[in-house]
């Protein structure tokens, strides 16, 4: 019975050996190669799979992946038929929170439009959805200040120019801000505009003049803070153009950093241009509705403007402008039969003829090859060189 016992120990023994032999001599053949095989393609797939994941985070979470992604999805056509539609719908807005309504706050309301845009923009970022800012060695914050200053010139001293201006002398200062980017972007960054565009950019002009100035009845306070809009206006249209194509600024990402200074900037203009009596106004669940269905329709504007200027340049968020005087002008005619005169029906089709031969001009350029690098410009309102590291223009002159 031992002998048994020890016999069948030494018979498991040799099976287990003679299993092992077999197995070893399989894979001395194609077997380990497999294996091998097997495991090399797991890992190209898990490269590939994190080269994915790579790629998606940086589109999602990088300045640089946020602004191909503006670039993509908002062109330039994109863009200004966006801002055109909403301009058009905060006119119809504002009118019914001036006229209606009576709110004669022209600051304060622009003080709202950029509270409620920040309440917004502040919603996107906790739920992750706001585009990433670049780091913020790559903009001086004296550009993002000087920005956030000029936009609440912008937007609270149009406002307060059409509230102590006629309709005509108003529209003469809107026209003046087109020479004034002109010289503003040839001091700033030495950018020249070719003669064809010159002339193309005074014959929209006279066009525009034509067509909408026909009184020039204004009061001296009323064409002091006209004059003082000028400025404010071209800068405000360059600056947010030039941080958006020299750097990865989206237009969201830009407003964020920068409605903080110019809510801080319209709470000190409010005293001083607004009337009394903000807070006697009758805050009912009407008023207060129409004044938050425009302030929605102002964060479109601006970052319908914003788009735009970073898809094109101010000069032609300027023509946008004059196209869209022009357009609501000639759809009264033809629509609600209002009679504005052969006088302004003339200069219309002389503002929009300029306005397509401007096009064409862009259009020119823009297809057309250049064999040397274009200069790069400045990051910095005081012409400081910045890290090129992404629309938008608040731009409410129509909120009265």
């Amino acid at each position: 019975m031992m002998k048994l016992r020890w016999w069948r120990v030494d018979a498991s023994e040799v099976a287990a050996v003679t299993a092992m032999g077999v197995w070893e001599a399989v894979l001395a053949g194609g077997g380990r190669r497999f294996i091998k095989r097997k495991d090399s393609d797991a890992g190209e797939t898990g490269r590939a799979l994190e080269e994915l994941r790579s790629s998606l985070y940086n589109e999602m979470h990088s300045s640089e992946g946020a602004k191909r992604q503006q670039q993509r999805f908002c062109g330039p056509s994109v863009a200004l038929t966006f801002n055109f539609a909403v301009a058009v719908g905060i006119i119809v807005a504002n009118k019914m929170v001036m006229g209606s309504v009576g709110f004669k706050f022209p600051i304060a309301l622009s003080l709202i439009h950029y509270a409620v845009a920040f309440v917004l923009m502040a919603i996107l970022k906790a739920l992750s959805l706001l585009p990433v800012a670049p780091p913020s060695k790559s903009t001086p914050f004296s550009s993002l200040f000087a920005l956030g200053a000029v936009m609440s010139l912008s937007t609270g001293l149009a406002n307060v120019s059409l509230k102590h201006n006629s309709v005509g002398f108003y529209q003469m200062a809107k026209i003046a801000v087109t020479p004034t980017i002109v010289a503003a972007e040839f001091m700033l960054f030495q950018k020249k505009v070719s003669f064809q565009k010159v002339i193309t950019l005074a014959t929209v002009s006279f066009g525009v003049a034509v067509a909408t100035v026909t009184d020039l009845e204004f009061n001296f306070f009323g064409a002091c803070v006209a004059l003082a809009w000028i400025v404010p206006s071209a800068v405000n249209k360059i600056l947010w153009s030039n941080l958006q194509q020299t750097g990865n600024w989206t237009a969201l990402a830009l407003m964020w950093k920068t409605t903080p200074v110019t809510i801080f900037f319209l709470l000190a203009l409010m005293p001083l241009l607004d009337p009394p009596g903000l807070l006697l106004f009758d805050w009912n669940f009407r008023n207060s509705c129409a004044i938050i269905i425009s302030a929605l329709f102002g964060f479109l504007l601006q970052w319908s403007g914003a788009l735009a200027l970073g898809a094109t340049s101010a000069l032609s968020h300027v023509v946008l402008g004059q196209f869209k005087t022009i357009v609501i002008m000639l759809s009264g005619y033809l629509i609600f039969s209002s009679d504005p005169g052969i006088t302004s029906i003339c200069g219309a089709v002389v503002a929009l003829g300029g306005m397509s031969f401007y096009t064409y001009l862009g259009l020119k350029e823009s297809a057309a090859p250049t064999g040397k690098k274009p200069p790069s410009r400045s990051n910095s309102f005081l012409g400081k060189p910045g890290v090129v590291g992404d629309g938008g223009s608040s731009d409410y002159e129509d909120s009265v």
